[in-house]
């Protein structure tokens, strides 16, 4: 393909029709490309910058790209390199928080070439010219459903595009379903992108469904594996509590929209965020029984994975610890507990998963044997369904190699099986290298173990792993039942200390504080009974039973047959003996999905049979990609899909691919119905001036007609916000610095220190926000403290508590034992000229900043940064230790009016304690000077020597 500007022909590597017609698309105008998942979108990205790169004396910013993309885009570039050998590459620079000095960002802008930029430290670059706009070639932006109008993209593409006219500028996108939750999207993300031409290529695309679906489709079989009964009953179980959970959050939240408040938009992985976000606005007006159901929809949801992916010891480890953490504490209501514990369902939950494992019960006094297993108790050991088929499809494989060897150039007859998470691979890869050590009966007259060897059976079993499981699951579960006796125990003297004072810890309106809700027992090892408000509690658990099971488990010949760790100093001798080659066909490779990864496993492995273990229409479709790219006949790739059949893993995949199908057919009306976007490229230049006319009144009352924009500077820290985008966006003029004191200042006199709640609540605690404050006090007139909550957020802080007992020590230190609201009285206390701000989102700030701008002199950059680094101050101005003015202002008699004249007259307290009531009447006048006097002579003891 011929490349632009006379260069020679960029070699590429699509070799399917609808990256090549995105390519060129690409290369002809500025457009906005989004793709469905998996069809190789960073691909035709780093194709495109390879043809810019080669190009040569050109600097192109990629924005908005994580670490594993910048390393995926870095391999590929520096592969496309040794193809081409041109020598303008220059492959991709990356600047970060490892590489963000100023010389060396400097350096590489100067360089050109392709550079990916993290957004704060390339916005703070773009607004203070270390990287001139107009110099830059073009920019390209991924991840374009991310850019919002008070993200720091957005103000990223705004400042290009103000500056550069001429460059090009490229957005992706292979993620539209969280786009169909808002009003247009597609103007809205065209508009923030400063774009014109959105191009849409979904799956049902024609150009792509041609590309896919031809004669090199991969082969692929689905296998439904039913689930067992237990299994069965255990998702039944946890839906009927995520329903009863949803029905009590829609009677207790009748104002809020609730149409996706349903038991089939539980099993979406956003559906937390989605509740979130709809009880945000009203967050702090729900009860606290809401707000302990939202966190119980996400155990939940949390227990429906765990039941698919978990073997049956690991889900009964992670449902004690459930139920341990949502266990009533002592004297606990009905109301402040959950309500999926009352349920009869949720007694069958922990009942089932127990039963999977073991069955049986032994008498309490009961002496267990050291040897085996009383005959009252007996392991079960549940294997998952997908093992036994994972390890039929194994034996298939094998079979088939052997009698139909693979002939040459062909894929490497390996094994690739793709998994969820890495938690799923180490089960798989445990499973597979013990599913043939079968653990032998024990001699049970001598209680010896006997000889034992590993026996290669036909079909694999999971029950010698399990076994080892079981065993350190019981080893687990005897410290978890003493921890929570203990805990319960140290709970009983609590209520019983707080009753004993008179105090019924049921008669405030919160819940109680005791949030570790430990019990005596705990878990399911136990058996399960009711608590008296009928929730489903733990009961005594009875050691006997599972020292019974430990012993029995710990008996294991096979295991000891297993080969020790080699450990060897000398690798070199131990080379021929102890390492080898593998043959490709005798590799199995377990990797989870990894995204965009996955494409580079793909080419590496060249893998003939991949087996799905989890479905992950993504990984489909890379597959897809990966077998129609390849023109060789003897590439064949058999795909098994597997699947529990009636599971909430089948519907959730099922769910996805309909939600992505809704998304790009609703992006698709839109763009046929969307106006189109003027820009004001064409404005002449009274008519820019006028739009940057400086309304604020000057002293004398008159218009100041100038074409300055009012200034601000912003502490380069301050971009992980949105307000500074906000304040550009309303033609304010951004000056990024590294400030000392203050984080805004918007002229000499007014500075301003922004704190999110969740930052305010930590420099409380650790004491900096008084540092801050002083050192606000300390160099300009008007300090302000700005308390922002964010968008969309109950705009209050919790109910004020009773401040009483918080107040009696009026003390700055001992602040972590303060609640927030008196750790404000006391901040302005200490702090009398500090005004504090509050602001509901950063919208609401930008306006206010602008009003407060009005009638003020514009900041001087250099100055604000200065202050705080100098030792000297400047003429005519003269600072206080702030302890002795609070200490003067402690006088009676003394105000802020009167104890100016003080501070500037005297030397230090000593001296103001030794004045007359002549000297003091000349400064504060005669009243409060008799109060001075009276303060610093009578004598403060008395007989007794007290105070």
């Amino acid at each position: 393909m011929p490349a632009a500007n006379g260069q020679p022909p960029v070699k590429l590597s699509l070799p399917l029709q609808f990256q090549q017609e995105i390519y060129n698309l690409l290369r002809a105008e500025d457009v906005l490309i989004i793709l469905a998942k998996g069809l190789g979108l960073l691909r035709i990205v780093t194709n495109l910058l390879h043809s810019y790169d080669v190009a040569g004396n050109s600097l192109v910013i990629v924005v908005n790209a994580d670490d594993r993309e910048n390393e995926w885009i870095g391999e590929a570039l520096a592969e496309h390199h040794a193809t081409s050998r041109s020598p303008l590459s220059k492959g991709l620079r990356v600047i970060n928080t490892d590489k963000a000095s100023v010389s060396m960002r400097e350096k590489i802008y100067a360089d050109g070439g392709v550079v990916s930029v993290t957004s704060r430290i390339l916005i703070v670059d773009l607004l203070s010219k270390l990287l001139d706009p107009e110099t830059v070639t073009g920019l390209l932006v991924l991840h374009a459903e991310r850019v919002v109008a008070t993200s720091v993209e957005a103000f990223i593409v705004r400042e290009y595009r103000n500056n550069n006219k001429i460059g090009f500028l490229k957005a992706f996108c292979d993620s539209p379903e969280p786009l169909i939750s808002t009003y247009a999207p597609l103007a809205a993300m065209m508009k923030n992108l400063f774009l014109r031409r959105p191009s849409i290529w979904p799956r049902f695309h024609a150009s792509i469904a041609q590309s896919l679906e031809g004669k090199r489709k991969a082969e692929v079989v689905e296998f439904e594996v039913p689930m067992s009964e237990d299994m069965m009953t255990l998702q039944q179980a946890v839906l009927e509590c995520i329903d009863a959970s949803i029905s009590e959050l829609r009677k207790a939240n009748t104002g809020v929209e609730m149409d996706d408040w349903t038991t089939e938009s539980a099993l979406h992985t956003n559906f937390d965020a989605i509740v979130r976000r709809q009880l945000d606005p009203v967050w702090h007006r729900v009860s606290w029984r809401t707000k302990e159901i939202a966190n119980d929809l996400t155990t939940l949801r949390s227990m429906l994975h765990a039941l698919l992916s978990y073997d049956c010891v690991s889900l009964l480890k992670y449902l004690d610890t459930v139920l341990a953490s949502h266990s009533p504490p002592p004297g606990a209501t009905r109301q402040n507990q959950s309500p999926w514990l009352f349920l009869d369902a949720a007694n069958t939950i922990f009942q089932t998963a127990k039963a999977r494992v073991y069955s049986g019960n032994v008498k309490d006094k009961e002496s267990v044997p050291s040897n085996h297993l009383p005959d009252t108790l007996k392991p079960v050991l549940e294997e998952q369904p997908k093992w036994a088929v994972l390890s039929e499809l194994l034996d298939e494989i094998q079979s088939e190699q052997y009698f139909h060897p693979q002939v040459r150039d062909g894929p490497n007859n390996s094994v690739l099986i793709m998994c969820e998470d890495q938690r799923t691979c180490r089960q798989l890869r445990e499973y597979l290298e013990l599913m043939h050590v079968k653990p032998l009966p024990q001699d049970m007259n001598t209680g010896a173990a006997p000889h034992q060897e590993e026996e290669e059976n036909e079909k694999g079993s999971a029950e010698f792993m399990l076994r080892r499981r079981l065993r350190e699951y019981l080893h687990w579960r005897k410290g978890f039942v003493q921890v929570s006796a203990q805990l319960f125990e140290e709970n009983q003297k609590s209520m019983h200390d707080i009753k004993s004072n008179g105090v019924n810890p049921r008669l405030g309106s919160k819940p109680p504080t005791n949030k570790r809700r430990r019990v005596r027992g705990g878990g399911a090892a136990g058996g399960l009974g009711r608590t008296a408000a009928g929730a489903v509690s733990q009961q005594d658990d009875r050691e006997s039973q599972v020292n019974g099971l430990l012993a029995e488990l710990n008996h294991n010949g096979a295991e000891h047959l297993q080969k020790d760790e080699v450990v060897i100093d000398d690798l070199v001798d131990a080379t021929d003996d102890y390492f080898e080659l593998y043959d490709p066909a005798d590799q199995i490779v377990i990797h989870p999905f990894s995204g965009d990864a996955d494409d580079l496993l793909l080419e590496e492995v060249r893998p003939k049979y991949i087996i799905m273990f989890s479905p992950n229409t993504e990984f489909t479709r890379r597959v897809e990609v990966y077998r129609s790219s390849h023109t060789s006949s003897d590439l064949a790739v058999r795909v098994y899909f597997l699947y529990y059949k009636g599971s909430v893993e089948e519907q959730r995949y099922y769910s996805s691919v309909r939600r992505e199908k809704d998304a790009f057919t609703k992006l698709i009306r839109e763009r046929g119905s969307m106006a189109i976007t003027l820009s004001d490229t064409n404005l002449s230049d009274q008519e820019q001036f006028l739009r940057t006319v400086n309304t604020r009144i000057a002293g004398g009352g008159r218009l100041a007609a100038t074409a300055a924009p009012p200034t601000v500077v912003v502490d380069v820290r301050e971009f992980r916000s949105a307000l500074p985008s906000l304040l550009h966006g309303r033609n304010m003029q951004i000056v990024p610095c590294q400030l000392t004191v203050g984080d805004y200042v918007l002229s000499p006199q007014i500075a301003i220190e922004r704190k999110s709640i969740s930052d305010l609540i930590s420099s409380f605690k650790s004491g900096r926000l008084f540092n801050q404050a002083e050192t606000l006090l300390k160099h300009y007139k008007y300090p302000f403290l700005l308390i922002e909550f964010a968008q969309n957020k109950s705009f209050t802080l919790d109910p004020f508590a009773d401040l009483t007992s918080s107040l009696s020590n009026l003390k700055i230190p001992d602040t972590e034992t303060k609640d927030l609201q008196s750790k404000l009285v006391l901040l302005t206390l200490s702090f009398p000229r500090l005004k504090i701000i509050w602001s509901s989102s950063p919208f609401q700030t930008a306006q206010i900043f602008e009003e407060l701008k009005k009638q003020q002199e514009e900041p001087d950059p250099l100055k604000a940064v200065r202050l705080g680094l100098e030792d000297g101050e400047d003429e005519g101005e003269r600072t206080f230790n702030s302890a002795p003015q609070d200490l003067l202002r402690a006088i009676p008699g003394v105000s802020n009016k009167n104890a100016s004249r003080l501070y500037l007259e005297a030397k230090d307290v000593k001296e103001v304690a030794n004045m007359e009531l002549g000297q003091l009447d000349h400064l504060v006048g005669r009243e409060v000077g008799r109060q001075v006097v009276r303060f610093f002579t009578r004598n403060v003891f008395d007989d007794d020597g007290g105070i």
